[in-house]
């Protein structure tokens, strides 16, 4: 598996993007609602990397660490429709906050917006809200609370956990 060579330095997330029903409804909450710029749009008639016929819209959105969220506007105004296999709360995106304050800021601004709001959620490290986009996709709002040492005790005992959860998997045939 690529071992045998070293690994690039992945040095952080540049865009996370997903299928959208409408580009300006997207705009309208991610803008309006979240406060995130629209910094950036693309009409596009045939994807660059397979050669696939469009046309297709690519609207990104800033995050404060300069990292995207983009959205692909198929021109067909269907909302994408959720995974069939897995459940709603699984597959999200997290977006990082400052403070426990702030979580909660967002939360309130995302109510007052009609938006139904999970949370917040005490994780242990981590205080989270939970909503979703108008096209499906699950959002976080989060803030790390956790205390000193617990990140690197977490490290330090992640492998041995991970093997211990495949092998008690595997004996259940799974």
């Amino acid at each position: 598996m690529g071992q045998s060579m070293p690994a690039v330095k992945l040095r952080g997330m540049y865009h996370f993007a997903y299928p959208c029903r409408d580009g300006e409804e997207t705009r309208a909450f991610y803008e309006d609602v979240l406060g995130l710029p629209l910094v950036h749009f693309m009409e596009v008639a045939a994807v660059p990397s397979t050669g696939e016929s469009g046309p297709y819209a690519h609207i990104f959105f800033e995050l404060g660490d300069g990292s995207y969220l983009a959205f692909f506007d198929l021109a067909k105004n269907e909302r994408p429709l959720p995974s069939p296999n897995t459940p709603g709360w699984v597959q999200h995106f997290a977006i990082e906050v400052a403070s426990v304050e702030e979580v909660a800021a967002a939360k309130a601004r995302l109510e007052a917006a009609g938006v139904e709001v999970l949370g917040i959620v005490d994780h242990e490290f981590v205080n989270s809200i939970y909503f979703f986009d108008p096209n499906g996709l699950r959002l976080e709002i989060t803030t790390k609370t956790d205390t000193p040492g617990f990140l690197k005790k977490a490290a330090d005992e992640a492998h041995g956990l991970l093997q211990n959860w495949t092998q008690a998997k595997r004996a259940k045939g799974l």
